[in-house]
């Protein structure tokens, strides 16, 4: 299903309350690219992109943007202080040698056990899975954020993908437009639901069994 601008901006407030003082961030493209909007001013993240760039920050205002200034999908950006640039290989090179504390990426499918993909639709033509398979392995922390079902009306999060695997047993955290998931060694736990939605709803519409966190929480 699509997902309205102003559920998409939901998403990213709720992520963007899993991100401390002082992470080094990487973020995917899509509904991750709207989380520097929902930090505290006084909050000091380094945002870093594929492309070169540590210490991204929020979008420009209309007009305002730098046709040389971009993220790793080629979207305008604003720079933070102290903000700096290098090579796409030095970018990698912080990623595979896991340096970055919390990646937030895109979903497709998301299985039980954590693994993830993210990047392919048999029988549609993509470039390919860029950076987003280093990401996955090798960032400290990993949250999906996406739709809860597809625009088919069916499960996203699943027992097992059927969609080609980004990375296997990557995913910490799921945030979707009607939950908050943990992935965990005993399975997923909801702790977190988001209002219209209740629990049974929440349960009907995912693919693999459920614990309920005795502390669940509400997000009106």
């Amino acid at each position: 299903m699509e997902m309205d601008m102003g559920i998409r901006e939901r998403i990213a407030r709720r992520a963007a309350q899993e991100l401390k003082e002082g992470m080094i961030v990487n973020l995917g493209i899509g509904i991750p690219s709207l989380i520097p909007n929902y930090l505290p001013s006084d909050m000091t993240i380094m945002f870093q992109a594929e492309n070169g760039i540590l210490g991204l920050g929020k979008s420009p205002e209309k007009g305002e943007e730098d046709a040389n200034l971009c993220n790793a999908a080629g979207y305008p950006v604003t720079l933070t202080k102290g903000a700096s640039y290098f090579d796409s290989a030095t970018a990698f090179a912080m990623i595979r040698k896991g340096l970055i504390d919390v990646t937030v990426l895109g979903g497709l499918q998301v299985s039980e056990k954590g693994d993830l993909a993210n990047w392919m639709v048999p029988g549609k033509r993509v470039p390919g899975v860029g950076g987003g398979m280093e990401l996955a392995q090798k960032t400290k922390k990993v949250i999906v954020v996406m739709s809860h079902v597809n625009k088919d009306g069916e499960p996203k999060i699943v027992t097992a993908c059927s969609l080609p695997l980004t990375a296997r047993r990557c995913v910490d955290l799921i945030i979707t437009d009607r939950a908050v998931i943990e992935v965990t060694n005993q399975g997923l736990l909801l702790t977190e639901v988001m209002s219209p939605y209740d629990v049974e709803d929440v349960v009907s519409h995912t693919g693999a069994p459920l614990r309920i966190a005795r502390t669940l929480k509400r997000i009106e």
